[in-house]
């Protein structure tokens, strides 16, 4: 009897954990879909995701020092060249804005220690959910639109980084381009592309309506709060 509630509980858990992960790429889905490129955050989004260049990861962690899932995914994400772009998604990961960073520093620091300087072939930026929308200043705008339902990082190819430097027209994704600094990357002299995206994307906030923006993230956050609450409810089950 006590080993079939052992198996029993077992798949149970492997049901939730399956669940989690799919219901946490359902609402990242619809932050790009319903974000990032219903208002053109990025010119590239809908069309490297529909061919295929973008990878989503789910990470079950709780503990921001268990680096090791994340290091053997990106040497996974190394063996595949069609894939430029990898969101490692941490659902369990209770991290606020500062921490997260600092997990996100920790994560590229490993990883660089693996090669030799400026060879690493992935660069980091994190997205979180905490932020208020700062309408004064382009540069300020850019934390607000990275409100990822969960703690996210994007990895990028620094190739293919070094393709969509100063070049508007080859670009490949949903790029943060403060990776082109993180890559070590020389950034054009004149209005750099990450300029010219974030002086965009506050025009068109500004044109939308940041009430808009606000409220379609708040629908997503309160499905995700939804959903938590109701896989917390079957864990103490």
């Amino acid at each position: 009897m006590r080993q079939l509630a052992l198996v029993i509980g077992y798949a149970l858990l492997v049901t939730l954990t399956e669940e989690l992960e799919h219901e946490t790429l359902r609402l990242n889905r619809r932050y790009l879909e319903e974000v990032v490129e219903r208002f053109v955050l990025c010119p590239w989004a809908r069309s490297a995701r529909h061919d295929g260049h973008v990878a989503e990861c789910v990470f079950q962690q709780e503990s921001p020092t268990d680096y090791a899932p994340s290091l053997t995914t990106i040497d996974t994400l190394s063996e595949h060249a069609e894939l430029e772009v990898a969101l490692f998604i941490y659902p369990r990961l209770d991290l606020g804005r500062l921490d997260f960073e600092h997990f996100a520093r920790g994560l590229r620091a490993l990883d660089a220690e693996r090669y030799e300087p400026g060879q690493a072939p992935f660069a980091m930026a994190a997205f979180h959910p905490d932020a208020t929308p700062q309408l004064d200043d382009p540069e300020r705008l850019i934390p607000f639109l990275r409100r990822s339902p969960y703690p996210t990082l994007q990895v990028v190819r620094t190739s293919s980084l070094e393709r969509v430097r100063g070049n508007e027209t080859e670009g490949t994704a949903f790029l943060d381009l403060d990776l082109l600094g993180l890559a070590g990357l020389a950034v054009p002299s004149g209005p750099t592309l990450r300029e010219r995206i974030a002086k965009r994307n506050l025009e068109t906030v500004r044109s939308a309506g940041v009430e808009t923006v606000e409220h379609v993230l708040a629908d997503i956050f309160q499905d995700r709060d939804r959903t938590d609450e109701r896989l917390r409810g079957r864990k103490r089950a």
